[in-house]
């Protein structure tokens, strides 16, 4: 074989696989393409939502900052200001693109660095895993060790009743939780909150948990009785899918946590 046919047969051969694979390269650049874009952050909303090009929102996946006139607020929205304001960030989605407000869903990184989960590390959001991916292990070691270090939101509770209030049981499917007082004194929990990964808090007004005694806090509109407390104005709080609830003394400090 001559080198001139030689050189046609490879080129064809080449032809040939370029040819019988360029729909799959095609639509593999394409979805690379679609999961992942850079752009310049034009200002921050909050802790967990910013604005990039063309007044395109924001909301940054697998964490939940606090709203504002919550505690942490602003220094959640400042973190975000330092790190990224003004900066080429890269967005990468999750599988859903959009959230029901049409805002974009991502993880934002800064050249290597991982904005989502920093801003869980330093305390300043809670864990919201919307969707288990290749990063939702990242975010949970840097609660870990935001718990670790008790920063911000992960600070542990001072109050004398923080280590005698235990969760008996949580129950997806009867909306119910139960806190039990395992300490010999009455426990006053006045402003404590309970509350899920998202926006759904139940804050306890003037009760006291007595000793050795539990309360059950139902989700539903009812009436009151002693041992039971019930979670008004939603029709569900606990997912089936899994969630993470948290306990907050009335300053705010973590009293207890548990994923499920």
């Amino acid at each position: 074989m001559n080198r001139k046919k030689g050189m046609f047969l490879l080129a064809l051969l080449v032809f040939l696989l370029f040819a019988v694979n360029y729909r799959t390269m095609n639509n593999s650049i394409l979805n690379f393409l679609e999961e992942k874009e850079s752009a310049i952050v034009e200002r921050i909303i909050d802790g967990d939502t910013i604005v990039v090009d063309n007044d395109t929102h924001v909301r940054l996946l697998g964490i939940n900052t606090p709203e504002r006139g919550e505690k942490y607020y602003s220094e959640a929205k400042k973190f975000l200001e330092e790190r990224i304001s003004n900066k080429t960030i890269m967005l990468e989605y999750g599988n859903d693109k959009y959230d029901q407000y049409g805002r974009k869903l991502a993880y934002v990184f800064l050249s290597q660095e991982n904005i989502n989960s920093e801003i869980v590390r330093n305390g300043f959001a809670n864990l919201y895993i919307y969707d288990n991916d290749e990063y939702t292990n990242k975010l949970r070691q840097s609660w870990e060790e935001c718990i670790e270090n008790q920063k911000n939101l992960c600070e542990k509770s001072e109050d004398k009743c923080a280590d005698c209030i235990e969760l008996k049981n949580l129950d997806v499917e009867s909306q119910t939780i139960a806190l039990y007082n395992n300490c010999d004194f009455d426990c006053s929990l006045a402003n404590w909150q309970v509350k899920d990964e998202g926006r759904k808090k139940f804050v306890f007004q003037d009760f006291v948990l007595k000793k050795k005694e539990q309360v059950e806090i139902i989700v539903g509109n009812k009436t009151n009785s002693e041992n039971e407390l019930f979670w008004k104005g939603q029709d569900y709080v606990w997912t089936s899918t899994g969630d993470t609830l948290f306990l907050r003394d009335s300053e705010g400090k973590l009293v207890l946590w548990k994923v499920y």
